[in-house]
């Protein structure tokens, strides 16, 4: 396969816009201040920064249709649609030709939304953790069924409005890296786009690491969030200032690295960016108290389970 058979409104190989290699292209079909834009950008970044190409994997989900239109694609890579539940075994299909060929110039990245990982892929997901494939499983977390209409997902978190929730979510949102952690896999982490040298940095280390990788990006959506496109990236710095969303790596499923500590932001503020959170939908006397105990928990399993240095 090569990169060039993906191009967009242009003849196969031609270069567009003079981003001939990168992974997201001009004419993606992503909404204004698109999470999943940014995340491509980074993850094209860290391959470029690694000379690595990748093969990616798809289901259903906005990822998919970024692409845009048969027979042209905004993606500068060859993409396998995938189903909805099903991508993890396609991208072991994948990662098994790649081994069997000795292929070593690409990464198989299987991209999928969380409605495709936190609930319809649990299964398939599993399964290839269990089994450590080769490849890096990616979701970014927009924590709704975003392509799909806005329903809710096990991503969404308490209070927050759906199509399906029109007053509130009442089920906490799933710990899903903790899920994956149990499975032992060589690599889980947690990503952030409004930390780019972070984010490059664990991108890099899934790449040079064999076996099952499970890396999570928080992902704002504005049309499902209800917040503004130009907030995208400071919605996720505050969720990470305020221990919303934490940032920090599992090694063997054994070691822990915190990477950013909470900084005492109240989580109120990211709550408030966001039109989604019906007045009084939320508790922040109780959001505070779990955004603690949740920090302390990391820190003291850093302290006792440390990563090491070299890792």
């Amino acid at each position: 396969m090569s990169t060039k058979t993906a191009t967009h409104g242009a003849a196969a190989g031609a270069p567009v816009c003079g981003v001939e290699n990168s992974l997201l292209r001009p004419g993606n079909t992503n909404c204004g201040g698109c999470g999943l834009s940014i995340v491509l950008s980074m993850i094209g970044r860290a391959l470029d920064r690694a000379g690595k190409q990748t093969r990616m994997v798809i289901p259903a989900c906005c990822g998919i249709v970024t692409a845009g239109g048969y027979p042209t694609s905004s993606y500068g890579s060859p993409v396998l649609g995938a189903t909805f539940g099903g991508s993890p075994a396609f991208a072991t299909g994948v990662a098994a030709v790649g081994d069997l060929n000795g292929e070593q110039d690409y990464v198989v990245i299987n991209l999928a939304g969380d409605g495709g990982t936190y609930d319809i892929g649990m299964a398939t997901l599993s399964a290839a953790a269990e089994r450590n494939e080769n490849f890096i499983y990616f979701c970014y977390d927009n924590e709704i069924y975003g392509n799909t209409g806005g329903q809710r997902s096990s991503a969404t978190p308490v209070g927050a409005k759906t199509t399906t929730t029109p007053y509130g979510e009442t089920v906490p949102k799933k710990d899903i890296l903790s899920i994956m952690v149990a499975h032992r896999i060589p690599y889980a982490a947690t990503l952030s786009i409004a930390h780019p040298e972070d984010f490059e940095r664990k991108m890099l280390t899934a790449i040079r690491t064999r076996g099952f990788r499970f890396l999570l990006a928080h992902s704002p959506c504005p049309t499902g969030w209800k917040s503004e496109p130009s907030q995208t990236v400071q919605l996720v710095r505050i969720a990470v200032n305020s221990g919303l969303f934490a940032l920090y790596e599992v090694f063997d499923g054994r070691r822990y690295r915190v990477n950013v500590s909470p900084d005492g932001s109240d989580p109120e503020t990211y709550y408030g960016q966001q039109r989604r959170f019906p007045r009084d939908a939320v508790d922040f006397q109780v959001v505070r108290a779990e955004v603690g105990n949740a920090a302390t928990r990391l820190a003291k399993l850093a302290e006792i389970w440390p990563a090491r240095d070299d890792e």
